[in-house]
Order: structure tokens, then sequence, then C-alpha cells
């Protein structure tokens, strides 16, 4: 699934060139002996640049087709460590046959010939969801529904390029389709807009050292108890900043940047900073901790605070190569809505999990998950935001790369206490097909 597409298609493409078939139907006009592209393929040759045609011989006896020209210009492109001249001269020879390069799938640009280091990932998914409510009073679009019912298709593409041994930058494209509406699918604010779109969701450098990393840019904002099934309590989403992180057994992450704030009540972005302290093994074990600073959170936090302390730990231990029970829990002390709890926890047992690349791969879990006060931006496939009770899950590889996923999710509704409402019983299903290149 992680082939460099651009070097397969070309090593493709150069080798079909060799056939006589290739040649026969791309008729390019010869080179005579007098042109300076001949002698200067001359000169390569003589350097050991390019081989000629593979038997020793270079042919000199007569004129050389443009096509055979571009053939060992593209050998000499895949050269490393040639001198300085001759690495002009091949450059010069690439803008010459750019025409016949681009034919036999060589790209000539600077950013192009190094698009081996340049790989492709993504996925296309359906996702299915019904959300179910006793009351229609929990309902945010004021149609008093007590169900809705989405159909979204998602397309998304993760390119990867490599700067030098360290560095590397990174990028995720979404394009998401509410089908039943035929309208994009805005994930953060709910809703269907009118017209498709794609969104750079993220963005972000990466430097790689020995137990140390670092991220600049729109990252993924992950907390730490997002590593077990069936994710986050606190944060699920992304941020504007950068993160740092070292360690190895016993890791320290460091975070700070800007998050939009639209969970809340508007638009502007919130200031943020978050700490975590993590140990990685058979027995998994960590804190963190993570402040949200905004205008529109004195809203929902006691003497009209602007800033909001969250709380986090998590414990997990691996059985053996199939089982894994693992908990977590968040607080979150000054939020003032009512009788809405000001914790979030999960407890959760997993068994094995499906692997895209390994066709008959399944997986399953049940989990019971209270998300509440401390939980800012969640993990919501399965149990919703403002609900406590149980919920399972499982997946399986039906063909390879082609993984489904399946969730159901029953408990109470903790808005509707927080409403004064009796009927506090809710539900959703869960399904999706990812399709994964």
């Amino acid at each position: 699934m992680k082939k460099t597409l651009v070097s397969a298609l070309a090593a493709a493409f150069v080798v079909g060139a060799a056939s006589t078939t290739f040649a026969a139907a791309n008729p390019f006009s010869d080179v005579p002996r007098d042109h300076w592209a001949y002698d200067a393929v001359t000169q390569l040759a003589a350097d050991g640049v390019v081989e000629g045609y593979g038997d020793g011989t270079y042919r000199g006896e007569r004129n050389i087709t443009r096509y055979e020209m571009a053939q060992m210009v593209a050998k000499a492109m895949a050269k490393e460590n040639m001198p300085v001249s001759d690495k002009a001269l091949v450059d010069r020879l690439a803008a010459e046959f750019a025409d016949e390069l681009n034919n036999l799938g060589v790209r000539v640009s600077k950013l192009e010939k190094n698009a081996d280091m340049v790989k492709w990932n993504g996925v296309l998914e359906y996702t299915y969801t019904s959300e179910r409510f006793e009351t229609s009073a929990r309902d945010e679009s004021g149609k008093g529904r007590k169900k809705r019912n989405t159909d979204n298709l998602l397309f998304r593409l993760e390119p990867t390029a490599e700067v030098n041994d360290h560095w590397s930058v990174h990028a995720r494209l979404d394009a998401n389709t509410n089908m039943s509406k035929d309208a994009a699918w805005d994930t953060a604010k709910d809703t269907a807009s009118s017209d498709d779109k794609v969104t750079l969701a993220r963005a972000w450098a990466e430097g790689n050292y020995t137990n140390f990393n670092v991220k600049l840019g729109k990252l993924e904002m992950l907390s730490a108890e997002a590593y077990a099934k069936p994710g986050a309590i606190i944060f699920d989403r992304e941020f504007s900043g950068a993160e740092v992180s070292f360690g190895k057994d016993l890791q320290v992450k460091l975070q700070a940047g800007r998050m939009g704030s639209d969970e809340f009540s508007s638009d502007i972005a919130a200031n943020y900073q978050g700490a975590e302290l993590q140990y990685n093994g058979r027995l998994t074990a960590g804190i963190g901790y993570y402040r949200l600073n905004a205008a529109d959170l004195s809203t929902m936090l006691k003497d009209r605070k602007t800033t909001m302390p969250i709380w986090g730990a998590n414990l997990a231990y691996r059985f053996d190569k199939n089982s894994f029970l693992s908990g977590a829990y968040a607080h979150s002390q000054y939020l003032q809505w009512g009788n809405m709890p000001k914790k979030s926890y999960q407890v959760t047992y997993e068994y094995k999990g499906a692997e895209p690349e390994d066709k008959g791969s399944w997986g399953a879990y049940v989990s019971y998950r209270q998300i509440a006060g401390a939980s800012v931006a969640p993990t919501t496939d399965g149990a919703m935001e403002g609900t406590r009770g149980i919920e399972i899950g499982t997946n399986y590889t039906l063909f390879p790369n082609v993984v489904l996923s399946a969730k159901y999710f029953r408990g109470k509704d903790l808005y509707a206490k927080y409403l004064g409402i009796n009927q506090d019983k809710t539900s959703k299903i869960f399904g999706r097909v990812e399709f994964f290149f």
C-alpha cells in the first residue's frame, strides 16, 4: 500500500521503453552527430555516467535517435555521486529531451527528479450512522427529531515527502460528502454545505532524531488515552502549533498552539498547551495536563473564567498478543453545566484487531464510556458527547486493504438530566467500509 508510485511507474516505463514495440510507437527524429547533445552524451559515456546500449558499445558510427538519447539521459539521472560538471551536463540534457523523458515516465524538474521520495497513501470510506434519543429536546437542529441518520463519503489523501535524512513534510487532504443530500459534510460543525470541497485537514514538518521528535504546523491532536479503543475521551482533532517529544519507553510530549473553539460557542481560536508523560510497555501508564484559554469559555465555566484546565490519566495491560485491557479518566473542575458530570472515563477490553493487509483478520472490543464535562473533542464514532453507556465494536478485513467496521452504543443521555427531562435513553449504530491505497 505504501509503494512509491512515481518511481514504480517510471521504472515500468523505462523497462518497457527498451522493447522494439515501444520504440516503434515513438518515432523521434534523429540527432545529428554534430549536435551538442551528441557530444555531451559521448563525454558522459567517457566518464562512465552512461553505458551506451548495455552491450559495451556506444555505436558512434551512426546518428542516435532522440528516443535513444533520452534513454541514456534517464539512466544518467539515476546515477548518484557524479562529478559536478557531469551533473550540470545531465541537467542540460534533461531540459533538451524533456518531452522524450516524459514519454518514458521520467520527470525532469528538480522537485520531480526527487519524486521517488514522495509517497501517497489514502483511503476511501463510506460511513453510516443512526442516532436515536427518547426525547426530541436533544436534537440540536431544532426540528424536533428523535433520530438522525447520516450517510457520509470521505476521500482522503496523505502525501509524505522526504526533505533530508531527518526531516520530512506531511499533509492530509479530506473531501467529505453527505450522500443523502449530495453535499459536503462539515464534521466539525455537523452540518452539510451546498458544495463539495477539499480541505487541508493537516500539514506539518517533522524532524526525527534519536529518541527525539519535533513537529511544526497543523497537527493531529490526540490525548494520550487514544492509543486504545474506542479512542480519545478528551481530544481527537487538530491544532496549529508545535509538538516535541523525547524519550523511548518513558516518553514526554509537549504541545503548544491554537485550537479552533467551534466546540464551544464561536469560531475564535483558543490558546492551547498540553503536557504528557507516558510509559509504554506491556504495562502502559500515563498522565496528561491540558489547558485551553478563550473568551467564549466563560459561558461554560464557573465565575466566568476563560481558562479550562483538564487532567487525564490512563492505564493499560497487554495479557498477550490478542488481549488488551485499558482504562482512562479525565476531569475538568471548573465546568458549571448544572448536573452535567465534570469527569469523563472509559474502560475497554480489546481482542485482536483487523489488519488492512491481512485478509480475514478481525477484532472486537467492549467498552463502558462516559463522555461528559472533561471531553472537549472526543472520539464519537460510537458513544456521543454527553452520554454514558456500553459501546461494542468489531472490524474485519474482507479483502486486502478493504476493512469493514461496525459499532453499537446504548446508554443514557446526560443532557436530558441537565435539561430536567426524565426520558434519557439513547443509542447509536455505526457502520463503515474503508478502501486503503
